[in-house]
């Protein structure tokens, strides 16, 4: 099943037209609004040096699930 979703606005130009799997693999400066010093920030303060690894880290899920609660009950 083919899904397709526009990530313009989400991610930096240069990785617009990339594979999910190249995305993932990106470091956080990929995303659109994030620079090279982020990166350094979340991989000296969290480890995280992927996408993917900011995406799966427990305390940013848990505070998009928290947003998530907070938008249903308006």
């Amino acid at each position: 099943m083919a899904v397709q979703i526009d990530l313009s606005k989400g991610l930096d130009k240069a990785w617009e037209e990339k594979s999910l799997a190249e995305i993932l693999a990106a470091p956080p400066s990929a995303l659109a609004g994030l620079t090279e010093a982020d990166d350094a920030a979340l991989k000296d303060n969290m480890g995280i040096t992927t996408i993917r690894d900011l995406g799966s880290n427990k305390y940013f899920a848990l505070a998009g699930v928290l947003v998530e609660l907070e938008n249903r009950t308006k």
